[in-house]
């Protein structure tokens, strides 16, 4: 019996599978309801013609990222520093005083290549509990995650993950022919295991990895630690799984548990995290990826060790600065709170977050709603398909949560 065949025969018996029209993949589930996997074309011809141009690893990167970096729309500058910013679940506060001390400290580094680089790596294995051979230091996790998808898959391999989540995942390879398979997210948003597992076993020899967005990105939900172990344990061992545990400070719910625990065990998961969120570093662009060191040297192949000896300094002191950490989670948990808890009294349904964001049911498109908050010089996050009628919105300070509900209350009494 083939490996497809044992794990189809373990998936609880409640799949069928049929191709439409458009080639998708349909998943029937007996007896719930019937939910449909969509697959999605995400790759361009870049390989193509990195081949042709004998390029390598270093060449179909930048050939790909020619096709996948958009970049992030930018303000006019005499508008920027006077909008409300909460549209990209950015850390208002910024970087602590000690992260800005140390990177003052590394600016006599500036002119060498072979600077002393604070022992970051050395640093954050220790706090994630791992050697320092399982970290990959990478410019912000999006490079973690882009790296996994050029490492894995490739003409004819598949991803499969969670829809709505974050949609890089699908997109950053441009230039290898590959796929999605994209589940569904059951009610009140939670993340659908079993159909991952199913559309593993169903594709079993094309799946180049399974992403898991832990809290998830929209919804700012967890998936309990029991589903992800359930999850790791039913697809087969030479199947990689990558958690993206992007907003993993912030998680207050018991049921979850970081996944670096399987790493150490040897499995095949890859768990990315960013200093974008609780250390408010996404301008300086500082990320890390933890693995078996055996995955930590492929993913190497595809980064490209762009960190600077600011980032690395100021890096290291964000991880040792637990009060700062403790600091910014306890204020943007009790903004959230607070917030949340007004827009329930006025009738509107959040759904429960254990992020630096929440999402709200507007009834209302969101880009209508989001278009209405800007011309308060608000910003608020964009539409994420399918979830079209509800409004992402991330966490700023009290005054800026202050001026959120209020513009809302206006929007909505229209």
């Amino acid at each position: 019996m083939s490996p497809r065949e044992t794990k189809s025969d373990q998936g609880h018996g409640r799949q069928d599978r049929a191709t439409n029209q458009d080639g998708a993949t349909t998943m029937e589930r007996k007896p719930a309801s019937t939910e449909t996997l969509s697959r999605r074309r995400f790759f361009g011809g870049a390989a193509a013609t990195a081949a042709a141009l004998g390029l390598g690893p270093a060449g179909l990167w930048a050939s790909s990222a020619a096709y996948t970096r958009r970049p992030r729309a930018r303000e006019q500058d005499q508008d920027y520093d006077s909008l409300v910013k909460l549209a990209a679940n950015e850390n208002p506060f910024g970087p602590s005083d000690s992260v800005l001390a140390a990177m003052n400290r590394a600016w006599k580094y500036a002119n060498r290549y072979g600077y002393p680089d604070a022992d970051v790596r050395a640093v954050i294995a220790q706090d994630v509990g791992v050697e320092e051979d399982h970290v990959l230091l990478t410019a912000g996790s999006e490079e973690a995650l882009a790296a996994v998808g050029l490492a894995f898959l490739g003409p004819g391999k598949k991803v499969v993950g969670s829809d709505p989540s974050y949609g890089s995942v699908y997109s950053y390879a441009t230039g290898i022919h590959a796929e999605a398979i994209k589940a569904p997210l059951l009610d009140e948003a939670v993340q659908d295991i079993d159909a991952l597992i199913d559309a593993t076993a169903a594709h079993y020899r094309d799946v180049g990895f399974v992403y898991l967005c832990n809290p998830n990105n929209p919804t700012g939900r967890v998936v309990p630690s029991d589903d992800v172990r359930r999850l790791l344990d039913s697809v087969p061992e030479d199947v990689p799984v990558l958690v993206d545990e992007a907003y993993h400070h912030f998680v207050q719910d018991p049921a979850y548990e970081t996944a670096v625990p399987y790493v150490t065990e040897g499995r095949q998961v890859v768990v990315a995290r960013t200093f974008s969120k609780i250390y408010g570093m996404a301008g300086m662009r500082l990320g890390f990826a933890v693995a078996p060191p055996r995955i930590v040297e492929r993913l190497a192949t595809w980064s490209t060790g762009t960190i600077n000896a600011l980032v690395k300094w100021g890096g290291a002191a964000a991880v040792k600065d637990k009060k700062a950490e403790d600091d910014v989670r306890r204020t943007t948990i009790a903004a959230r709170d607070r917030t949340v808890d007004t827009l329930r009294s006025w009738g509107y349904h959040v759904i429960p977050s254990e992020t630096n964001f929440f999402m709200v049911r507007t009834g209302r498109p969101v880009a209508e709603v989001r278009a209405d908050f800007r011309r308060r010089d608000i910003a608020v996050g964009r539409p994420f398909p399918p979830m079209l009628d509800h409004l992402r919105v991330s966490v700023g300070t009290d005054e800026d949560m202050d001026r959120f509900a209020a513009a809302f209350k206006e929007i909505f009494a229209a």
